[in-house]
């Protein structure tokens, strides 16, 4: 359970910052950064602190290499789905909703790798 919470965080962290809707960051700051400046700011902040946090704890937990290899697990599964038939992309929406998922799930994975080794990375607990 705790894996679905920390990969639906990251799934929210890089769907809020852009999708193809326009309930996204970057389409309400291309719209509103005059009048809405501040408000801009604090969200764009927020944002960055999120993805910060995030990539952080990704890399520190995965490491450079284990980030490339959980990237190609994912690649090569979708590249599987798209041969066998299971996932189209034919539309531009439904690629950007497929990076979407492959970002969110090398983050969630990140995420959640202590958890998977059994124990907190190096440094975060205490002696």
């Amino acid at each position: 359970m705790q894996f679905f919470m920390r990969w639906s965080f990251a799934g929210l962290l890089v769907a809020m910052t852009y999708n193809p809707t326009p309930w996204n960051y970057l389409s309400w700051f291309a719209r509103h950064r005059l009048d809405q400046l501040p408000l801009a700011a604090v969200m764009g902040l927020a944002l960055a602190i999120g993805y910060v946090v995030t990539l952080r704890a990704t890399v520190r937990a995965l490491g450079l290499t284990g980030v490339l290899l959980v990237l190609g697990l994912v690649a090569a599964v979708t590249w599987l789905a798209l041969d066998q038939g299971w996932l189209t992309l034919q539309t531009p929406d439904g690629r950007i909703w497929l990076a979407i998922f492959a970002a969110s799930a090398v983050l969630g994975i990140g995420l959640s790798w202590s958890m998977v080794r059994g124990h907190a990375p190096e440094g975060a607990g205490a002696s």
